[in-house]
């Protein structure tokens, strides 16, 4: 098994990509010990998304593996500091400097 797998999400995650965002994540969980989720491409995220971030970070947590989210569009990022869940996720997010200007 490979000790780390990057899976980059290029589609919304939104209640109409739930299934195949869940499946695919699934699928790439199976493979590793680490996953990385590169969310940079994520335009929009909805409550659905959300679940699906909590979802795989809760399987993680089961199989006692360990995800790691790599990279935040605005959009996840101003999610995640809505619903106060960047300590749960545990991982840095970044600001980039185009985003501060």
């Amino acid at each position: 098994m490979p000790p780390c797998k990057r899976l980059a999400l290029s589609a919304d995650l939104t209640i109409y990509q739930a299934t195949a965002h869940k499946q695919q994540m699934l699928a790439a969980l199976a493979e590793t010990d680490l996953l990385e989720l590169d969310l940079a491409q994520v335009a929009e995220i909805d409550s659905a998304g959300l679940q699906l971030l909590l979802m795989i970070k809760r399987e993680s947590d089961r199989q006692g593996k360990r995800l790691s989210i790599v990279a935040h569009s605005p959009e996840v990022r101003q999610t995640i500091d809505f619903c106060h869940l960047a300590t749960y996720f545990g991982d840095p997010v970044m600001i980039t400097a185009q985003e501060q200007a």
